[in-house]
């Protein structure tokens, strides 16, 4: 009787990396980017800031990712814009704007607005109200959920106080379960932004969360096969190219910050202001305020 055969080996699993970054990132250089964003100024407009409206499902991270980028600035652990610990429902209940204080305590040359969570029902931020604020037309302590018969709104609105950025904030281990509903208000609030020629870019969250080579190693976030697809999911749910998406890791359980964490948040603002700065100056154009 002959031997059996043995069954051939299993091929090896897919690499979950890959062999280089498909995207380069300075390492080691958060002083630098800190330094260049510090310096920023606006030029040919009659604006002080650049206004980021900061939108997302609930509990995707917005009010983190502001207080995240804060924290780079201050170099500690911060809440200006709060968080829920608890998850459920949006906590953000009112229009506010925050600031990021500069080394002299004065403001740096931009702000970002955070509204009501999107949810999949009639609670939770209305599309109306948000592309209201893209326009500048929501007042300082707008509250979401009161009757809008209640509610005043600006009538002729400053280039300042308009958004010159949206920023989506996707949370990267949530992405594929993201409701129809939501995705839906997201796409008609981004047509609202296109139609204003406004810049859009995708803050995916959690990256730790998605893939566990980037829990273990956040400098594996560009060489993480799960992180670019999860990227590209995000790309073509919102039509949002892969090149103004941008993966980090919001401040949660820490209690000191991180050099990588921070570099990846700034590197994100860096996109963010220099696009949303061209538009501030075409508005400034075609407004007719005067230019500083």
């Amino acid at each position: 009787m002959g031997q059996e055969q043995s069954a051939p080996p299993s091929p090896p699993p897919p690499k979950p990396e890959f062999d280089q970054p498909w995207r380069e990132m300075p390492w080691g250089e958060k002083d630098r980017i800190e330094q260049k964003l510090r310096t920023f100024k606006l030029k040919r407009t009659s604006a002080r800031f650049v206004r980021i409206l900061v939108v997302g499902e609930v509990g995707a991270g917005k009010s983190s990712f502001i207080n995240s980028v804060n924290n780079a600035f201050q170099g500690r652990i911060t809440a200006g814009a709060l968080v829920d610990g608890t998850g459920g429902t949006s906590f953000t209940k009112n229009y506010k704007t925050h600031y990021i204080e500069a080394e002299d305590d004065s403001s740096l040359p931009f702000v970002f607005n955070d509204i009501m969570g999107l949810e999949d029902k009639l609670s939770g931020a209305s599309i109306q109200d948000i592309i209201r604020a893209i326009h500048g037309l929501l007042e300082e302590g707008h509250k979401f959920d009161a009757p809008v018969t209640d509610v005043k709104f600006r009538s002729n609105p400053s280039v300042e106080d308009q958004t010159t950025c949206l920023v989506n904030i996707i949370a990267a281990d949530k992405i594929s379960m993201i409701n129809d509903g939501v995705i839906d208000k997201l796409k008609k609030i981004r047509q609202a932004a296109t139609e204003l020629n406004m810049p859009q870019v995708i803050i995916m969250t959690r990256p730790d969360l998605a893939c566990p080579l980037v829990k273990q190693d956040l400098r594996k976030i560009y060489t993480s096969k799960k992180i670019k697809e999860k990227m590209e999911v995000c790309s073509n749910k919102l039509g949002i190219p892969m090149n103004y998406i941008f993966p980090v890791k919001n401040y949660h359980e820490e209690i000191d910050t991180d050099d990588d964490m921070d570099l990846l948040i700034l590197k994100a603002l860096d996109q963010i202001l220099c696009n949303a700065a061209d538009l501030l100056k075409e508005k400034t154009f075609k407004s007719g305020e005067k230019a500083e």
